[in-house]
This record gives C-alpha cells, sequence and structure tokens, in this order.
C-alpha cells in the first residue's frame, strides 16, 4: 500500500518507536557514570551484536569494494565519537536537553550537503536551517546560564550522526540496508574496543543486563521506525518526534528529579518545526535528504 495512504500506522510506529528511544536514555542515566562512557557504549553494541544473525548472509554475500569498506571505516569512525559522546552527555546534562539538542542532526545533514555533497540550499530551507540555530541557542543560552562539557559532547555528537547520515546516503544506492546496518554494529564495536579497555571497569551482572535491555529497546525502536517510514511519509511521522521530548521531560522529572525547564521545550518545538519544514520540502520535491532526528539514534 502507497505510503501516503497510511498516515495512522506510520504515526502510530513512530510513537513505538520514540517511546524505546527514551526507554533507552532512561535506562542509561539510571546505570550513570559508574562505567565510563566509553565502556558503556562498547557493551551496548558488543551486547547488541546478536542481533546481527539474521543478516550474517546478505553481509558474506555482498562484495564490498576497497572504496565502500573506506566508507564504511570513515563511518563507523563517525558514530564511534558520536555514540561516545552520546553516553557521555547521558551522565552531565537533563534528559530532555539530550533529546533537544539531538534533533540538530537533520539540521547539519542539511547543511552539510550543501556543503559537501551539492545539494541546493534555497532561501526558504536556509530560513529553516536558521531558526533550527536559533531553537539550540534558545536550549543552550550562552551567557545566561552555566553551560558544561554535556552540551559542548551533544553539540558534536549530532554532528557526529549527521557526518554518519550523509556516508550512508551515500552507500544506499550501491548495498542493501541489511549490510548497512550490519557494517555500522561491527565498525562502531570495534572502533569503541580501545577506547573501552583504556577505562576499563569491573561490570556486575545486573549492569550487563541493563545495557543487553540497552540494546533490545533500541533496536526495536529502530524497527518500529523502518516501519514508520514505509507506512507515511516523512512529512507525516516529523512532527511525531517532537513527543519524545514530552516524554523525556516528563521522565526527567518523575524519575530522575530533573526540573522542567520551559526554554528547552521551545527551542525543542522551534528545531522539530524546522526540520518538519524542511522534510515537507523536500516531499514536495519528491526527493527526501533530511533524515529524522532518530534516523543516527543509537
Amino acid at each position: 500500500m502507497p505510503q501516503q495512504h497510511r498516515p495512522l500506522a506510520g504515526i502510530f510506529w513512530m510513537v513505538v518507536a520514540g517511546l524505546n528511544f527514551v526507554a533507552v536514555t532512561a535506562m542509561v542515566k539510571h546505570v550513570g557514570d559508574a562505567i565510563p562512557a566509553a565502556q558503556s557504549a562498547f557493551l551496548r553494541y558488543l551486547l547488541g551484536l546478536v542481533f546481527l544473525l539474521p543478516v550474517i548472509r546478505p553481509m558474506l554475500r555482498a562484495r564490498l569494494t576497497p572504496r565502500q569498506l573506506r566508507l564504511f571505516t570513515l563511518r563507523g569512525a563517525a558514530h564511534t565519537v558520536a555514540v561516545i559522546l552520546w553516553f557521555y552527555a547521558m551522565t552531565r546534562i537533563p534528559i530532555a536537553e539530550v533529546t533537544a539538542m539531538n534533533y540538530m542532526s537533520p539540521i547539519y545533514v542539511t547543511l552539510g550537503a550543501a556543503l559537501f555533497m551539492g545539494e541546493d540550499l534555497p532561501p526558504r530551507r536556509m530560513a529553516a536551517v536558521i531558526m533550527a540555530l536559533i531553537g539550540a541557542l534558545i536550549i543552550l543560552r550562552p551567557g545566561l546560564r552555566d553551560l558544561n562539557a554535556g552540551h559542548l559532547a551533544m553539540i558534536v555528537t549530532a554532528m557526529g550522526f549527521a557526518s554518519g547520515y550523509m556516508i550512508t546516503k551515500r552507500l544506499s544506492g550501491e548495498v542493501s540496508a541489511a549490510v548497512i546496518v550490519g557494517m555500522l554494529s561491527i565498525t562502531v564495536t570495534i572502533g569503541l574496543a580501545p577506547f573501552a579497555f583504556a577505562v576499563w571497569v569491573p561490570v556486575t551482572g545486573p549492569q550487563l543486563l541493563w545495557f543487553f535491555v540497552v540494546a533490545c529497546f533500541a533496536t526495536t525502536g529502530h524497527y518500529a521506525m523502518t516501519l514508520a517510514f514505509v507506512a507515511a511519509p516523512l512529512t507525516v511521522t516529523q512532527p511525531v518526534t517532537f513527543l519524545q521530548l514530552i516524554w523525556a521531560v516528563t521522565l526527567g522529572a518523575l524519575v530522575f528529579g530533573e526540573g522542567v525547564d520551559a526554554w528547552v521545550i521551545l527551542g525543542g518545538v522551534v528545531i522539530v518545526a524546522s526540520v518538519s519544514f524542511i522534510s515537507w520540502r523536500e516531499a514536495r520535491a519528491r526527493r527526501v535528504v533530511t533524515p529524522s532526528p532518530n534516523a543516527p539514534k543509537l
């Protein structure tokens, strides 16, 4: 059935994806900084390799060229840095701020596509990008409050995820989705290993169980998001991602005792509205180059 004929299904699966991704952030927040960020990220990806079993055969059949291997390696490196910094940010700033600042990834993709891939950046799309950057400034409010390393980590995180998506865009027409997903998991696990071993601390059984559950929720979230994209266009599913910020704010306040910051919510609204406008413009042009904020998620 065509995408535009199943908007309710698209919205439903995007809601499911959002709930899973918020659950991931909550569990990582729960584990806290008892385990270094690099080790936490490594354990999440290592334990998540079990979900690669269904894609082993297409990966073995893929005959990757040296150029494709280089791109996969570069993508894995960008994602490795982003994942480490995301885990670090989760221990330093509120869940709502992590969620809101992650919405910037599609904006960085739009800018990167214009600067490095020759994509057009017409005035309306540029205005949306500027509004999203204003939204980020509303969240951060530099000079009006104290910022810490967690905020800087999230800025770099969103850029790293955006870089990975642009590389994925180049590879998407050359290899199957199964190979793209599988190579990401493998390269990131390998990339995280030396950073994790450099700061390794003993891990308890319950902590390992938490990281495995994180991997389960992250995988489920990615699968639900894929179903959402199949069922409906981004113009339908994109605005639904704002619910993640509402859930993150609620979760942070009720479970972790984090204050509700109206400026963070306002900034998130501005960014999501900007990303949604860009997605709508791309849909009208019959080509989608801007991903959901969840596309590069953990």
